[in-house]
């Protein structure tokens, strides 16, 4: 399939992403405008720790109009290095460090009108080590553990899509057994 590019026109800027409107040639020969949401990219962390306890973030999403858990993430800042921005994202959501980090998989989240890529990592060996949050955020660290959010995930009280694929990716890593039912 040959699709053509034939003009890029950003028409808003923002702080974390910019919108562009995009005239695009199609393999039969009929141009089509597109709008596109250019994001940097991002990174997700499955921090568990040696209980086998996932650490997750709890906190408010505007677009959504409610209060999500989710797998803690953050957006790559100009020319950042994936991994340090892993680190960074780790130590600012939940305050912890990770003595180890491991690239478990990559997706993107919406491409049909997103240019945004996610890098998953497991992060084990945490240790204590916070810095200071973003100013916006307000944001309440959960531990759960890992048979429990499988459970979770599975009766659907994850609604984050980047929470749901990050777990999927990284079950192979982690022990998961079924928890134990109260009669």
């Amino acid at each position: 399939m040959n699709f053509e590019e034939l003009n890029s026109v950003t028409i808003y800027q923002g702080h974390v992403f910019a919108v562009r409107q995009e005239q695009v040639r199609l393999p039969d020969g009929r141009t089509v405008q597109l709008d596109i949401v250019a994001h940097p990219g991002a990174v997700v962390l499955v921090p568990v720790d040696e209980e086998g306890t996932l650490w997750f973030v709890k906190q408010y999403r505007h677009a959504a109009a409610e209060v999500m858990l989710e797998l803690p993430a953050g957006t790559t800042e100009p020319g950042e290095d994936l991994d340090v921005c892993a680190h960074r994202e780790l130590r600012e959501e939940i305050g912890m460090a990770a003595g180890n980090l491991q690239k478990i998989g990559e997706f993107y989240i919406a491409p049909g009108y997103s240019t945004e890529f996610l890098t998953i990592y497991l992060a084990t060996h945490l240790q204590p080590d916070p810095l200071p949050g973003d100013d916006d955020e307000f944001i309440q660290v959960e531990r759960i553990p890992v048979a429990q959010a499988f459970a979770m995930a599975e009766s659907g009280q994850f609604r984050d899509a980047k929470t749901l694929a990050a777990l999927i990716l990284a079950r192979p890593h982690l022990i998961v057994a079924k928890p134990i039912r109260q009669p």
